[in-house]
């Protein structure tokens, strides 16, 4: 990008912002893309990640958001890293932490330790230690490592927060 000599501050503040846009709309523009390929036209979905020249853990995440995050209930004043905190939450949690960070204008960060918070917090939330053995391909592991990384939140956090999703699915479904 080339700027005029003397562009002023207003003129230069209003192209980072369109800048912004530009940029949180392309992740999801991604997401929705690699999501399309993956039931369109299965085993390209390396063909779409090299198309891209991003890394395969930032599409992976991309898409990871925009499969679980539909457009009916995307903020557009909040990131797509916004939505990203909340994509393994049932439908309903979803919707109540994305309003209230968008009412509060709360950054990313902020969402993510209210949402730590909450699962401290909440009347019966004392932790209960379960063990699950699971057995699974390495592909699959280094799929969920990259996806909890991306959520930045530990692997054991990400696998819970996603079987909540999956029971608030079953649950909506009867």
């Amino acid at each position: 990008m080339s700027l005029p000599a003397g562009l002023p501050f207003d003129a230069w503040e209003r192209i980072g912002d369109q800048l912004g846009v530009i940029g949180n709309s392309s992740a999801w523009w991604l997401g929705d893309w690699l999501v399309y390929g993956e039931e369109s036209f299965p085993g390209r979905y390396r063909l779409a990640i090299s198309q891209t020249n991003l890394s395969y853990k930032t599409l992976r995440n991309y898409a990871w958001v925009a499969r679980n995050v539909p457009m009916s209930r995307r903020r557009d004043t909040l990131s797509l890293q916004h939505h990203a905190q909340v994509a393994a939450l049932s439908a309903d949690e979803q919707e109540r932490w994305l309003a209230r960070a968008e009412e509060e204008g709360w950054p990313q960060s902020r969402l993510r330790k209210e949402l730590q918070a909450s699962r401290v917090s909440a009347p019966g939330s004392e932790p209960v230690t379960v063990t699950v053995t699971v057995h699974i391909s390495f592909e699959r592991e280094q799929r969920w490592k990259v996806a909890a990384e991306s959520a930045s939140v530990p692997l054991p956090e990400w696998i819970a927060q996603t079987l909540d999703h999956a029971a608030g699915h079953v649950d909506d479904e009867r």
